[in-house]
């Protein structure tokens, strides 16, 4: 059989489809999720790469959805706000391996930040245990004049949309109570953390929470 050169337009293409290739394979090896798509309808305006809390990039394969409240019931403390605060470094996390706190997505009543990417690990939950290492974090906004109904209900979509998205199944949509939280530097145990403390029932999951991953059921079958 005679072999023919690649003229260099189709030596090009050949080598960018080996490289994607290759990294479609070392990210699949690694346990990492390979989706970086962002939901419909939400700002993207990342924490910049290399710095604050990616000042390391720590790679993450999703398996869980967090839920928290911000509990911030400061005037004008939206989800725009918070992801601000993520990208100017204003949240200092003393007790964690990175140095800050951050999450991947804040909801208020009209709008929806994306600060990490939902492949890369946030400090929301646990400090360094599996909660950190294995969710996405989402918080609800609950600033004064925020509207609670339409927070939950728009937290309910974006959840659905990442169940989809990252094949998380609905038992793995989880409270920030689900997680114990241990500080890693003086193994300080501080227990779990009642939140989101406005879908607890006296502290406890109960309807609220259930009337949330009903919800959040409701609109994933839709999709």
């Amino acid at each position: 059989m005679k072999f023919e050169p690649l003229d260099s337009t189709r030596m090009k293409f050949a080598r960018v489809l080996l490289l994607a290739i290759a990294a479609s394979f070392m990210a699949s090896c690694a346990g990492v999720a390979v989706s970086h798509r962002s939901p419909p309808g939400v700002t993207v305006d990342l924490v910049p790469r290399g710095m604050y809390a990616r000042r390391v990039i720590r790679p993450m394969r999703p398996t869980y959805i967090t839920i928290h409240a911000t509990e911030n019931r400061s005037r004008g403390a939206g989800a725009y706000s918070h992801a601000q605060m993520q990208k100017r470094g204003s949240l200092k996390g003393r007790h964690n391996s990175i140095g800050y706190v951050s999450w991947h997505f804040t909801v208020d009543d009209h709008s929806t930040y994306q600060s990490l990417p939902t492949n890369e690990r946030g400090e929301h939950a646990d400090y360094d245990g599996h909660g950190n290492r294995s969710s996405i974090g989402i918080e609800m906004c609950e600033n004064r004049g925020n509207d609670r109904a339409r927070t939950i209900d728009r937290t309910a979509r974006l959840t659905a949309w990442l169940m989809k998205e990252h094949g998380i199944p609905l038992s793995h949509v989880v409270p920030h109570m689900h997680w114990r939280m241990i500080r890693h530097d003086d193994h300080r145990d501080l227990g779990h953390k009642k939140c989101p403390h406005f879908l607890l029932d006296r502290g406890q999951l109960g309807p609220k929470w259930n009337a949330f991953l009903a919800k959040v059921a409701a609109y994933h079958r839709a999709l």
